[in-house]
Order: structure tokens, then sequence, then C-alpha cells
């Protein structure tokens, strides 16, 4: 079994520890997330692991044979040849165990030539060996392969004649991810390798790491995307690595009760701390008191020296926005939309939209697919279309988006430009957002100039959330986030008082968050389509399984009923522009929007009651029941009280799904 292990390793930068006698074993089979706040050393700790980095002391063993494959978080930048040359460049190793093999072959059959038929069956014993190893790789079925693993992240078939120069920042490193994994190492070191990915390029990493055979350790901010990968969590913490066993929820958890004790124990020093302090504050220099002044100050020292530390990820802090201002309930109204590109490519084609207030919409689909342009266009930022886009009564917008970050400039601190946009009530909480969006301790003190892309990033969609608006267009928010400040954001979005229109690539956040689904669809030749589900994201993603799975449900089964409805109750096909007036329109779209909610509301009842019968059938196949004469009755009772109910509901859901 293929192994990289590492023992007692340490590494500081100056006088900061970064590893801390770290010990930790990959091998065949591993499936690892590493863990820790901005700044812990994760990236330091996986290049240690890659060789790219020396530690100052510990030891790092790799089994003989055993290939490493590392993907940094970016700075890959691939150029000369074309996407399928570069592709094969990742079978590199392949082509020289080939020549090996073909080498011991030559030597093969000299020897017998020779007649040292002794030294040719020792080398013979050899070159299977490696035939088999070759074989077993993948290596004869890696064009297959390849071409596999680029549709999956989301290439086409027509970019692999493309240059590699000609693919943005971005797709460099999915061109880099693609590598990797074509290579088949037996253990993977991935930094963020989701951080480029749309959601349909994550869900397919997602299942290949799955069904990967080797090891993989990876560092991510995606929630969903670890608790589907992994089952083992290693947190970096002030230079100590310790190892969790679970997916990343439970780490979560077990972490949560940790930090309880600890927390208490932070809270006992804290005080512990303050009033030596105040003590050595207030008679330091009084002659009287100077001996004792000395003896507390050598116990605070002690202290020091082990502070206890709360990691950053962990802390919870909350904030919520300013109150909407008041707005119509109806929000956004679009109808005939088009959106062309290079004179023929429609990517947004006869579009016919309503947004009413509160509503929590995502904007589904592959890239290309004209997610971010139709929020540019909503948020006024893109005129350039046919159609109409028009905003309801009261509604203001404030839009986010990665271009808008980078127009942010200035001289002044990051503190002091937050502070002049925060409304008078927030100022006071204003340092703890911004430790919720990691600009932390003396960071909040930066000048805006100096402040990369991601920072910018952070701020500006800071400064955004703390503006009174009614209408949040929001592209890509979680981008340059971690998981404990998409945590603070996701909570904030949840209690908004106002509506959020958003496009997101991290499927937890979505899933949490939306209300409602808008899929775009553009196969980059034909003209683009749209379908509106009228549910969260999980029914969204339920709906596309049964669709490719070409299921057909019966009418007599009240839950496939139930699917049923919600098939009926999405408008799935784009529809060309109606006649009907503004107001018709409005109307119309608003007594539909009130049939589906109680279509929704009562096939949630119709399946709870159905779970409820399923219990207690369950109860009547217990011999503590069934052998009770009384136990038993009272069962049966609840049992038929309950279908009785179904009954009533599927009648009510009946009628309710026939006005749709």
């Amino acid at each position: 079994m293929a192994f990289v292990q590492f023992t007692k390793v340490s590494l500081s930068f100056g006088a900061r520890d970064i590893l801390k006698n770290v010990s930790v074993n990959l091998s065949s089979g591993t499936k690892a997330a590493l863990t820790g706040a901005n700044g812990a050393g994760k990236s330091t700790l996986i290049k240690v692991m890659a060789g790219l980095v020396e530690p100052d002391s510990g030891e790092r063993s790799v089994q003989k044979d055993s290939r490493i494959a590392y993907l940094p978080q970016s700075g890959l930048v691939h150029s000369g040849c074309t996407l399928k040359e570069e592709a094969d460049k990742a079978f590199d190793w392949g082509y020289k165990l080939q020549e090996k093999i073909d080498f011991l072959g030559s030597q093969m059959e000299e020897l017998n030539n020779n007649g040292n038929v002794e030294g040719a069956e020792r080398l013979a014993v050899e070159h299977s060996e490696l035939l088999t190893k070759l074989e077993e790789s993948g290596w004869y079925r890696r064009e297959t392969l390849a071409e596999q693993i680029l549709l999956g992240l989301g290439f086409l078939r027509s970019d692999f004649t493309k240059m590699t120069e000609s693919f943005s920042g971005g797709w460099q490193m999915r061109i880099a991810l693609a590598k990797c994994l074509m290579a088949h190492p037996d253990i993977l070191l991935l930094d963020e390798p989701t951080n480029y990915l749309d959601i349909e390029a994550r869900d397919w990493l997602e299942d290949f790491l799955s069904g990967y055979k080797g090891g993989f350790l990876l560092v991510s901010h995606d929630r969903y995307f670890l608790d589907h990968t992994v089952n083992e969590v290693y947190e970096l913490f002030n230079g100590d690595l310790k190892r969790y066993a679970g997916n990343f929820s439970h780490y979560e958890e077990v972490r949560a009760v940790e930090l309880e004790t600890l927390i208490a124990e932070y809270e006992k020093q804290q005080a512990e701390i303050a009033h030596l302090e105040e003590f050595i504050n207030r008679f330091g220099y009084k002659a009287t008191k100077a001996s004792q002044a000395q003896e507390r100050q050598k116990m605070l020292d002690k202290i020091l020296e082990n502070k206890i530390e709360i990691p950053e990820s962990l802390k919870k802090i909350h904030f919520t926005f300013p109150p909407a201002p008041h707005s119509g309930q109806l929000v956004v109204q679009i109808s005939s939309l088009c959106k062309t590109y290079n004179g023929s490519l429609n990517v947004i084609n006869n579009l016919e939209l309503l947004v009413e207030k509160n509503e929590k919409l995502v904007i589904s689909g592959r890239n290309g697919a004209g997610k971010s342009t139709l929020l540019r266009m909503i948020a006024g930022v893109d005129s350039d279309y046919t159609g109409s886009i028009k905003l309801g009564s009261g509604v203001t917008v404030g839009y986010f988006s990665q271009d808008n970050a980078e127009k942010i400039t200035g001289s002044e601190s990051i503190l002091d430009r937050l502070e002049k946009e925060c409304p008078l009530e927030l100022i006071p909480k204003i340092r703890d957002m911004l430790g919720a969006f990691l600009f932390r301790g003396d960071d909040v003190f930066k000048s805006i100039n100096v402040l990369s892309g991601g920072e910018k990033s952070r701020i500006a969609l800071l400064e955004l959330l703390l503006k009174p608006v009614n209408l949040l267009i929001l592209d890509e928010p979680t981008n340059h986030l971690d998981m404990h400040s998409k945590d603070v954001l996701l909570e904030a979005l949840k209690n908004y008082n106002g509506t959020v229109m958003f496009v997101s690539h991290d499927r937890g956040f979505i899933e949490s968050l939306a209300t409602r689904v808008l899929e775009l669809k553009c196969d980059g030749e034909h003209n683009g389509t749209y379908r509106s589900f009228p549910g969260d994201y999980k029914y969204y993603m339920q709906r596309l399984e049964d669709e490719a799975n070409g299921v057909v449900l019966p009418p007599e089964s009240v839950q496939e009923k139930s699917k049923s409805a919600k098939a009926s109750s999405a408008p799935e096909v784009a529809v060309s522009a109606t006649k009907l007036s503004w107001e018709e329109q409005k109307k119309a779209e608003s007594e539909r929007r009130k049939i589906e909610r109680e279509v929704c509301r009562l096939e949630k009842e119709i399946a709870g009651a159905e779970e409820q019968k399923a219990v207690l059938e369950n109860q009547m196949a217990d011999p503590e029941v069934y052998s009770n004469g009384e136990k038993a009755k009272k069962v049966q009772a609840e049992i038929e009280k309950v279908t009785l109910r179904i009954e009533e509901l599927t009648l009510l859901w009946e009628k309710e799904a026939g006005k749709l």
C-alpha cells in the first residue's frame, strides 16, 4: 500500500510556529480534509507533504514508487499546445514506465540470445510486474479517461483543440486539476480544488473522489462537498494538528462540544489575566507594593506563555442587515427579455419572470448559460438587451459582483472606510463584522490600495450589506470567504426582510437559502431556454434526477401524486410573451403562486401523515403491541384516523393541483 508519512514535523517562519511536531499518515484509501482558520498554515502543510517545502525538523517518508500529485490554490498557467496535448502530459509517468518495460524486453531478448536463461527469467519477473502495474493504472485507456475528466470538469469537446493560452485563469486551474486526476496518483493533495468550479463540475468531482481508489487530502470551504467526500478531518490550529473521524459536519459537532470547555477555561484565564494586570498597573510604581507587583508579573508571564486561544473559525459572530425599506409585493417583472452575443447567440431568449417580495431566488445553470448576464441586466449595469425589466414600487437595488470589487481604491484604512459607510446603529458592531469577513486584529488598519483582489471582494460585499436596500443582487457572494464567514453571511441573508436574487456555486449555501430556482440553459449554438421551479434547491435536484432516470409516475400513489403536483406546479418550458396586460399578468402570476404554495403545503402535510402512518404500522408489528389487545386496538384506531386524514388531504391536493 502506497503511503506518505510525516513524523514530528516542525516549521517556523520567524518567531511564528507554523507546524509543531506534526505527525500524519496518508495512504491509499485515505479520504481526508484539512481545515483551520485563514492563515493557520494549511497551504504550507500541504506543500511540506508534497515535498515542495523543507521542514525545520522531523521526517517525511514516502514508500518507493508512490506517486503524489499536488494542486495549488492558484497561479498555474499552461501555453504552447492544445488542451488535448496538455492533458496527455498527465500520463508522462506511463510513457516512462512503458520505456522501462521496452528496455527490459530488449534486455531479456539479448540475454536469451546469449544463452543466459537464468538472467532473462529474473528480468521477466520485473517485466511482468511492470506490465501489470501499467495495465491496472488505466494507462491504456488514457484517451477515454482524459475525455471523461475534461468533460466532467466542464470543458466542451470543441475546447480540446483550442490552445491552452486561450483559457482564462479559472479555466487554467481546471486544466491543472484535470491533469492531477488523470495522473491517477497514489496520493492527491488538493488545495482549494473547488474554487474555480461551477456546481455541476463540483458534483462531478464529488462523485470522482467518492470512487477514487487512491488516497487524498484536500482543503475546501464547501461544507456540502466535504461532507460527501471525506471520512476524516485534520484541524490545524496554532501549529498543532488533530485528527477527527467522520465527515465535516461531525467534526464541527465534536469540535463545538470541545469548544464549550475551551471557552470556559479561556474566560477564566482572561479574568485572571485582567486581575493581575490591574494589580501590576495599580501598584507597580509603589515601593511598598513593588515586590508583590513583581511576583504577579512573574505569574502573568507564566500564564501568557500558555495562553488559551480560541479558533476564529469557531467563534460565533452574528450581524443583521439594516431594515429593508418598504416596497410593493411585486419586486421585479421581466417580459420578453432577450440578450444576444456575436449577433447570433441568444443566451437569454424571451425570458418571462415575476419576482415577489421576500423571495430568495437562485439562478442555476452551467458556466456560459447567462446567469451573471441576467443579474447585470436586472441591476442596471447592462442595458444592451431587448424586452423589458421593470422594478416594482419602492424597490432599491444593491448589487455585488467580483468586477465591482476590483474598482475599490483609496488610501484610507479598511476600518475608516467601513465606518463612513456604516449606519450609526451598526458602528459598535463593525469590528466584529470585519472579523467575520476575515479582517482581524491589525488587518483593519490596512490601506485599501494594498489589498488583494479577494480582500477587496470581501470589503465590497460588506459595504453592500451595510446599505438599507430591499433587493439584493449577489453574483458569487461566497467567493473568497471561508466556511465561518459563509455561515455568518448565510444567517444574515436568511433573516433579511428583503428580496434576494443570487448566483452561487456553493451547494450547501444554495440549499440553505434558496426558496425558488430559475434554471438557465445555453449550449453555445442555439437559443437559451429557462425553467422556473417553485421550490427549494433539493426539490430542484430531485426533479432533475427523476427526469434523468425517465421516471413516469402512476397516479395511484399519494406520494407519486405529490411529485406529479410539483411537476405540474413548475412552468418548465420557456413560453412566448403573452398578450395579457401588465395588470392581468401580475394578477394571474400572483394567483398561480398562491396555488403553488398551497399545493406544496398539502404535499408536505401528506408526506408527514404518511410517515406517521408508517411509524404506527411498525408499532403494530411489535410483539409487545399486537400481543396486547388494548394496545393493538389503540394503535389501530390511530392508523385509521391518520388514513382518513391522508384521504382528506389528497382530495384537497387534487382540487388545488387541478387548478394549475
